[in-house]
């Protein structure tokens, strides 16, 4: 699995990408008391405007993903249940450093619900540093960057 491809999402993936970021979230839904925004997505559209990235056969992980000027936005980290503790997530957060590298982006941002705290604990081991936490509209974030040398 470790040499599985990541790969450009295309319109074939569009409804196993909205299948997996429904799989991925839909556990925090009670928790946070609202629907996650990742299962708001319009998931063709981003699929269209080429930020969303695949692996698996069939897919078991993706990232979603956009650049900015001075930075790489990671917008949703999915990878759907039956493929936890394969190392799925890891080759996805590697990925988007590689991506962000590519392109010639010094840093990484994101920010994820202050009541997923599994995400909390794994961002810093990836190199993620905590920069604030707001509420942007009805959700309640903690935002991270990752500086790449």
């Amino acid at each position: 699995m470790a040499d599985e491809e990541i790969r450009p999402a295309g319109a074939a993936d569009v409804q196993v990408v909205a299948e997996v970021v429904d799989a991925a979230f839909r556990p925090y839904i009670e928790r946070i008391g609202q629907v996650p925004q990742p299962m708001t997505e319009d998931h063709a559209a981003n699929v269209a405007a080429g930020k969303v990235f695949v692996t698996g056969d069939p897919v078991t992980g993706l990232v979603v993903v956009e650049a900015f000027d001075d930075h790489l936005f990671l917008d949703i980290v999915a990878v759907h249940p039956a493929a936890h503790g394969r190392g799925v997530g890891r080759r996805l957060l590697r990925f988007v450093d590689a991506h962000a590298r590519r392109l010639g982006l010094p840093e990484i941002r994101l920010c994820t619900n202050a009541l997923m705290w599994e995400n909390q604990q794994i961002y810093p081991k990836y190199g993620y540093e905590r920069v604030e936490r707001r509420v942007d509209g009805p959700y309640d974030r903690v935002h991270y960057r990752k500086r790449l040398l």
